[in-house]
């Protein structure tokens, strides 16, 4: 049976407002919202009566908020995106402070399924550099980081199977053999589009994954915080899912 959880939203914007309005559909107990830095003093109390709490903020302040949930003894699920070059040292803490840290870049199983394919289909094309690979994503104007972190994580997955790829860049397109280009678009009411697409002069491969709401990510979200109680360590979606 699934247990009721005691949640905590760190951070009230579009995707908080979706898991804590499942949440309280499936009869979980929203019982502190924090969405500001200056709230963390007087709701500290609440943090600690939490089963879980929810961490989707931004890049400058979402490592510093696991920190605090770690302080408060709470696990984290975080899907804040931008944060990860901070992601180590956040690993050796929750380790030390035997802690639990699941993060994902996208919490819709639809879309970490599309991540297995991408990197399949950058497998099957390794060899054959007459096929270049971009990335183009759209999201809602609203969404503060570009590219987004599922396009990074789709663009890391292409560079890890090709030798001449070093990095990716956030543009239309590069001349430079050794740059992934990622074109990012920001456009009202869109949830969130992906497309991976390899050009060659005679043909053209695509895959695409197209979010029509946010509910998949909370979802995802609230799936990954059942899963995650009574664990401890770091944790992500192939862990989740089994892949």
């Amino acid at each position: 049976m699934e247990k009721k959880l005691k949640i905590a939203l760190i951070g009230y914007g579009k995707m908080g407002k979706a898991v804590g309005q499942l949440a309280r559909d499936r009869g979980h107990e929203v019982v502190v919202i924090i969405d500001s830095q200056s709230e963390w003093e007087t709701k500290d109390r609440q943090l600690q009566a939490c089963d879980v709490a929810f961490e989707f903020t931004t890049p400058a302040t979402a490592s510093g908020n696991i920190r605090k949930c770690f302080d408060a003894g709470v696990p984290v699920v975080c899907g804040t995106t931008g944060w990860l070059h901070e992601l180590p040292a956040i690993t050796r803490l929750c380790n030390d402070k035997q802690q639990s840290l699941f993060y994902a870049t996208n919490f819709s199983v639809g879309v970490n399924f599309f991540f297995e394919l991408n990197k399949r289909l950058a497998g099957f094309l390794a060899n054959l550099e007459g096929y270049r690979p971009r990335i183009m994503e759209t999201h809602h104007t609203e969404k503060l980081d570009a590219p987004s972190g599922t396009a990074i994580t789709l663009a890391n997955d292409i560079i890890s199977h090709r030798e001449k790829l070093t990095q990716w860049v956030n543009a239309d397109q590069d001349e430079a053999e050794h740059l992934l280009p990622i074109k990012s678009y920001r456009i009202e009411n869109i949830t969130g589009t992906h497309v991976v697409r390899y050009d060659s002069v005679v043909d053209s491969i695509e895959i695409k994954h197209t979010s029509h709401n946010r509910s998949g990510f909370a979802e995802g979200a609230l799936l990954a915080a059942q899963w995650l109680q009574n664990k401890t360590g770091v944790f992500c979606m192939h862990d989740l899912l089994n892949i």
